[in-house]
């Protein structure tokens, strides 16, 4: 049996431009995955295989590939760091034991860092940090670890320092071992040396030493008093306490190195054998019920527990579709009936195969703690638990965003209208992040993500992957619709057509609930003036209307419907009555409530550099932005403001025009806010006669 203790299942995560596929290539590399080094900027990385991934040198979806390091296998996923695909970092978290975040020695922590730092916390992963690209100009490591404190108020513990910095980057000393591994050239991750701190460091070494000490030994109560005493730790009772800390989520060793030059990567792996938790030092994965709420069961990673399995990923290509699944307990072999709890039908294991990237390696069977990507799943989609037939249970399932924005598309001819819809259907099921509709209006088909640079890959992979020749609309706003207003209203339905009648009275009151408190259902009523059990008729049926606004159809949020009082007939009254009544209640009170519409307001980071910051300021405030902070870096400015997507549209490019080039922007959903009354007025006005003009 495999022993565990000897697994890694990690993630590289970061801001977009940061380094993280760099590092995975030079990471294979070493391990002997790979002999010859992919670069990014050739668009040959091993784990960015998708055509639009090596034209656009960034990573669009995760890439899963195992390798080995001192008698360790390492499970390794390469995430995206755009923010229109931050749902693949999510999902990769969600079934990870632990990461390594990398930063950018000069930029940072920059937009992007956070919010991967935010899903990591919520997903309660240890990880340690890599300060990559120290060789750059401007970069500063020190800078970097205090970033680390003051934005992500997170505890960076310093593990190597560099020898050198930009263009004399030469190294890093190990503060563990107190040596210093120098590299002798830049092709070659494999040629260096260690050797004895150099004499002029050896002050700063002792003293951030004793900082990782200190931190350390805080781990054990035994060893801090003796330290206290005076004595030192040794090397194996320091590592056990960075360890303990680590998996604790009480501090992240932090190492530093340059990936493109090939040094310090050595120490990263080091750190995550070392530091990270094997699958059985992580919190088991608790079991919830089809409802969702927990069962207080666990999934405890034993191969010889029942089958629980998460399936986090499913990628198309030319051999059907994979679905990738990360197994927490018992054993998967090929050709097994396992239950998909969350549709209650049973799926056979065509075949199991570990993932190379976009190469395989065909498997008969994997057991708790392996990720492996499954063949012949017809009905499992990301989120959903394999179980065992005899033994069922669910995982806690993942809950992804709603798209922020869309665009109509239309094939070109004919024939492409089924080819787009089976294609439409794949891309669906691959990415929870990508939704597709149809407008009832026009019968136009709607494609929805989370921002421009998300269904812009979309279209291309469309055209390319699928063949399908596709003409693009312009972007639309997610707009939504609110009340402000409380009203008591009264509503009769009756209708007698010979035979048994329909009949439902309600009494009841719709008003604003809670921000983000959604659909709120309440009955007031005493007496069984309504019975009880037409009481979920009313709810359903005011529910099903949320999704069409009164001012412009767009869905409705953050209402509360309160059934009073009402009356009902002994023979006529029926659930289809009620549900008659509250759908006519909608469309009666709604209006008078005081509706209002919503949109979209974007969380913007922009960086530009200092003599450019009033021009980016000015026209962030053309834009409706409300600027929230500016900060100052050794090579730029951060503005961060909120700003409404209608916006926003083509920022980037006004961008670089106003800042030559060296502009950057990253922009995320933040919340729904009301839009003033002239933006409103002409939304709604567009709205109705784009509707109108597509019912001709």
């Amino acid at each position: 049996m495999t022993d565990l203790t000897k697994y890694r299942n990690i993630g590289i995560f970061a801001h977009v431009d940061a380094g993280k596929t760099t590092t995975t290539e030079r990471i294979l590399k070493l391990t002997g995955k790979i002999h010859k080094i992919g670069e990014v900027h050739d668009g040959a990385a091993t784990t960015d295989f998708m055509e639009q991934e090596q034209e656009r040198g960034i990573t669009i979806q995760a890439a899963a590939i195992s390798c080995n390091w001192d008698n360790h296998r390492l499970n390794i996923i390469d995430t995206p760091g755009h923010v229109d695909f931050t749902i693949e970092v999510y999902r990769s978290l969600k079934v990870l034991d632990g990461g390594v975040g990398v930063f950018c020695g000069s930029g940072g922590v920059e937009p992007q860092s956070e919010t991967n730092w935010r899903y990591a916390n919520d997903a309660g992963v240890a990880r340690i940090i890599f300060v990559n690209k120290l060789d750059r100009i401007g970069a500063d490591f020190y800078s970097v670890v205090k970033q680390v404190k003051d934005i992500l108020a997170a505890t960076p513990v310093v593990m190597n320092l560099p020898i050198g910095i930009e263009d004399d980057f030469r190294g890093v000393v190990d503060l563990v071992t107190q040596k210093a591994w120098i590299w002798k050239t830049v092709d070659d991750p494999t040629a260096y040396e260690i050797t004895d701190v150099p004499e002029d460091m050896l002050t700063q070494v002792a003293e951030w030493r004793e900082k990782l000490i200190e931190i350390a030994v805080e781990q054990d109560d035994e060893l801090l008093e003796q330290y206290l005493e005076g004595n030192m730790p040794s090397e194996a009772d320091l590592k056990r306490c960075i360890r303990k800390g680590t998996i604790a989520l009480d501090f992240f060793p932090t190492y530093c190195g340059s990936a493109f030059k090939n040094k310090g990567i050595q120490n990263v792996i080091n750190g995550v054998v070392d530091y990270l938790p094997n699958p059985m030092e992580v919190t088991p994965q608790p079991e919830v019920d089809l409802e969702g709420n927990e069962t207080g069961g666990l999934a405890i990673v034993d191969p010889d527990k029942p089958l629980r399995a998460l399936a986090f990923k499913i990628m198309d290509d030319r051999y059907g579709a994979l679905t990738f699944t990360r197994i927490y307990s018992g054993r998967l072999e090929k050709g097994d009936n396992v239950l998909n709890t969350f549709t209650g039908k049973t799926e056979r294991i065509g075949r199991i195969v570990e993932m190379q990237a976009d190469s395989r390696l065909e498997l008969n069977s994997a057991q708790a703690g392996d990720i492996v990507a499954l063949l012949g799943m017809k009905n499992t989609r990301t989120g959903h638990t394999l179980a065992d037939v005899d033994h069922p249970a669910t995982l806690e399932p993942m809950v992804f965003p709603a798209p922020v924005i869309s665009i109509a598309i239309s094939p070109k001819d004919k024939a492409g209208n089924e080819k787009m819809g089976v294609a439409l259907n794949k891309m669906v099921q691959e990415d929870p992040s990508f939704h597709v509709a149809t407008d009832e209006d026009s019968g136009e088909t709607l494609i929805k993500g989370m921002g421009e640079l998300h269904l812009d890959i979309k279209v291309d992979i469309l055209r390319r992957t699928h063949g399908v020749d596709v003409q693009v609309g312009k972007p639309q706003v997610a707009y939504r619709e609110t009340i402000t207003q409380s009203v008591d209203d009264v509503y009769t339905h009756k209708k007698q057509s010979g035979g048994s009648g329909q009949y439902a009275k309600i009494e009841y009151t719709i008003e604003p609930a809670e921000t983000n408190a959604g659909y709120v259902f309440e009955s007031a009523v005493t007496g069984g003036s309504v019975p009880r059990e037409f009481w979920s008729a009313c709810e359903k049926a005011f529910a099903s209307m949320l999704d069409e606004g009164t001012l412009a159809g767009y869905p409705l949020l953050d209402v509360k419907f309160t059934l009073r009082d009402g009356a009902f007939h002994a023979v006529d009254s029926s659930a289809l009555a009620f549900e008659i009544a509250t759908k006519a209640a909608y469309r009666q009170t709604v209006p008078k409530a005081g509706p209002q519409l919503l949109e979209p307001i974007m969380k913007v980071d922009v960086f530009t550099p200092d003599d450019n910051v009033g021009d980016v300021i000015g026209d962030l405030n053309r834009r409706r932005g409300m600027i929230k902070s500016q900060d100052a870096g050794p090579t730029g400015v951060r503005v961060k403001a909120n700003a409404p997507l209608a916006d926003m549209f083509g920022y980037i490019g006004h961008l670089r025009t106003l800042t030559s080039g060296r502009g950057q922007f990253s922009m995320e959903f933040s919340h729904y806010a009301p839009c003033p009354q002239n933006v409103s007025d002409a939304v709604i006005k567009e709205t109705r006669e784009r509707k109108a003009a597509l019912k001709k």
